[in-house]
C-alpha cells in the first residue's frame, strides 16, 4: 500500500486525512476522492466495520492508503484515540472531515419525541463530536504547517427541512461552529462546511419523500449523490487556499 501512495503525484500526495463516518455514503465518497489524489486516509467507523474495511481497501486500489479505525465520536477519549492511532501510523494530519452523524425521524410538532436522551445523543455526535475531533487534530495540523477542516452539516441547518427539531438544531450549531472556529484557527487552518440537501444514501432510503418527486422539484433535475458532496470536500482540502468560514449548499437548487 505504501508504494501506491508514494507513486501517486496527486494533490494530496503525502497528506493524511481523517474521515469520520467514513465507511459508507458521503464519508466513503470523501475517503475515495482523497485517495485518488494520493492521500492516506483514516476511515473512522462506529458500527460499519465491514464497510469501513472495504473502503480502506478501495482507497489503496485508488492510489492512496486506507486504514479503518473504530471510534465512537460521541466519546472524547475515543476521538483522541482515533487521532493518536492516525498519527502513530502516518505521522501527521492535514485534513479532517467531520462527517459522522445521527438523527431521529419525528414530526416537528411532536415535541414529546424530543426527549432529553434524544437531544443528548444527537448533539453528542453531530456537534460535540465534531468539535472534539477538531480540537484533537489542531495541534497536529499546526505542526504540519496547516490544514483543512470540513464539517458536513446539512440544508437542515439553514432551512426547516430536516428529520427532526433536534437534528436541525444540531446542524445549525455546526454551521455556527464552523464560522466561529474559522476566525479562531486562521491563518494556518481553514474551517468550512458543506450543507447537503437530498443525497441518495441508505440513510434516506424510504424515510423522506419519493426520490422521483424530489428530483422533479430540483432545478438540476436529479437528486444528489455522495460523490457530489465529496467533490466539494476535495475542493476545500486542495484548492480553496483563500476560503474559510464558508458554507456550500449541495442540493442542485432544490431548496432555493
Amino acid at each position: 500500500m505504501a508504494g501506491a501512495a508514494q507513486g501517486n503525484q496527486g494533490r494530496l500526495a503525502g497528506k493524511v486525512a481523517i474521515v469520520t463516518g467514513g465507511g459508507t455514503g458521503i464519508g466513503r465518497a470523501c475517503a475515495l476522492a482523497f485517495a485518488r489524489e494520493g492521500a492516506r486516509v483514516a476511515i473512522n467507523y462506529s458500527r460499519s466495520r465491514e464497510e469501513a474495511e472495504r473502503t480502506a481497501a478501495e482507497c489503496a486500489q485508488a492510489g492512496g492508503e486506507g486504514l479503518a479505525i473504530r471510534a465512537n465520536v460521541s466519546q472524547v477519549d475515543e476521538i483522541e484515540r482515533l487521532v493518536a492511532q492516525t498519527v502513530e501510523r502516518w505521522g501527521r494530519i492535514d485534513v479532517l472531515v467531520n462527517n459522522a452523524g445521527t438523527t431521529v425521524f419525528a414530526p416537528y410538532a411532536d415535541l414529546d419525541a424530543m426527549t432529553e436522551e434524544v437531544w443528548d445523543r444527537i448533539l453528542a455526535v453531530n456537534l460535540k463530536g465534531a468539535f472534539f475531533a477538531l480540537r484533537a487534530v489542531v495541534p497536529h495540523m499546526r505542526r504540519a504547517g496547516g490544514g483543512s477542516i470540513v464539517n458536513v452539516a446539512s440544508i437542515a441547518g439553514l432551512r426547516p427541512v430536516g428529520s427532526s427539531v433536534a437534528y436541525c438544531a444540531s446542524k445549525a450549531a455546526l454551521i455556527s461552529l464552523t464560522q466561529t472556529l474559522a476566525t479562531a484557527l486562521g491563518p494556518q487552518i481553514r474551517v468550512n462546511a458543506i450543507a447537503p440537501g437530498f443525497i441518495e444514501t441508505r440513510w434516506h432510503a424510504g424515510r423522506e419523500m419519493n426520490a422521483e418527486a424530489s428530483a422533479r422539484q430540483t432545478p438540476l433535475g436529479r437528486n444528489g449523490t455522495p460523490e457530489d458532496v465529496a467533490e466539494v470536500a476535495l475542493f476545500f482540502a486542495t484548492s480553496a487556499s483563500f476560503v474559510t468560514g464558508e458554507i456550500v449548499v449541495v442540493d442542485g437548487g432544490r431548496f432555493l
